[in-house]
């Protein structure tokens, strides 16, 4: 009687922890999900975002060459992939494509046609704005930063 009272101890203790082990499995598939790519922005914050990271890395160029900036122009968005993620737990949207720019300088316009872009972008938690998300590798630690900026 007692053999069969520890045997079935036994058996309710591994049942324990076979429960345990599908709700873990279980709880972590779920949060693991990706965000839904029906909520992937709009091509209008597409455009701004591009534009964005285009007049950041404008204004660095710009002021170490002492140079007047130009006005760009952005046409023919083309998004080729479109992977939604997590970034500090909130839904971000890793978008790569192509997309026309043409240069506006004093004397003359540029135009140039399949220009890739990789962009991140976030939808803050109200709802209401993008970020466009940079990231940023220290050298010193291996853990990557996002510097934010807001599209407007």
């Amino acid at each position: 009687m007692v053999s069969s009272a520890s045997s079935l101890l036994h058996q309710l203790k591994v049942l324990r922890l076979v429960l345990a082990t599908n709700i873990i499995i279980w709880l972590t598939a779920c949060s693991t999900q990706a965000p839904p790519t029906e909520l992937a922005p709009e091509p209008e914050i597409v455009k701004k975002a591009i534009a964005l990271q285009l007049n950041l890395t404008q204004t660095q160029l710009t002021q170490k060459l002492n140079a007047a900036t130009p006005a760009l122009e952005i046409g023919q968005i083309n998004v080729k992939q479109l992977e939604p993620i997590f970034i500090a737990k909130l839904p971000a949207y890793h978008l790569q494509g192509t997309y026309d720019l043409t240069i506006k300088l004093p004397r003359q316009q540029a135009k140039q046609k399949n220009n890739p872009f990789e962009i991140y972008l976030q939808r803050q938690i109200e709802g209401k704005t993008w970020r466009l998300l940079k990231r940023e590798t220290s050298k010193t630690e291996e853990k990557t930063q996002w510097n934010t900026y807001l599209i407007k």
